[in-house]
């Protein structure tokens, strides 16, 4: 377990700013306390200062996971966002969709949004931002790229891929073994 390096946080937060933007510092400088990020075994958890302090006692081979996983470093250096950051990134979100009853089913089995399921959308979105999804009643059900602008989603054929999967709450269930 050890802090990012400045290489490994500027690439992490260019990956979540795209998501919540300026929110960013509002994950960090939280009013119930101060949060940090913190590296172990190339994936990145999100925990408070109070609970790192605790778990400073145990040897980091024994240690399996602490907070809550943000996501991971790929072998190219990469950064992976994983589902469980979700309940962060939701209330920050700039830009959100929201996707009809039918379509909901096929996001969650790992398929993109097509326009034929999309509910709304927020406006000035624009293509490849990253965009939170949810359910019409308001239930964040993953997050993904937006593969078309708002402007050019009105005017598109119904089939057209208008959303690019990323990340989605049924990977709870399909990938349960690989989620720490």
């Amino acid at each position: 377990m050890r802090p990012l390096t400045e290489e490994e946080t500027r690439v992490m937060f260019e990956k979540i700013a795209k998501y919540i933007g300026e929110n960013l510092q509002l994950l960090v400088d939280r009013p119930d306390g101060t949060y940090c990020f913190r590296l172990h075994n190339d994936r990145v958890y999100y925990v408070s200062e109070k609970i790192l302090r605790l778990a400073a006692n145990i040897s980091g081979d024994k240690l399996v996971s602490l907070g809550t996983c943000f996501g991971k470093f790929t072998k190219t250096h990469k950064f992976r966002l994983h589902i469980t950051a979700l309940d962060y990134l939701a209330p920050y979100a700039k830009y959100k969709v929201w996707i009809k009853p039918g379509a909901e089913q096929s996001f969650l089995y790992g398929n993109h949004v097509l326009k034929s399921g999309l509910g709304r959308i927020t406006e000035n979105t624009s293509q490849y931002q990253g965009v939170v999804v949810y359910s019409m009643a308001d239930i964040p059900l993953g997050f993904g790229v937006a593969a078309k602008s708002t402007q050019d989603c009105r005017k598109v054929d119904p089939m057209a891929i208008v959303v690019f999967h990323q990340a989605d709450i049924g990977e709870y269930v399909r990938h349960e073994e690989t989620l720490t």
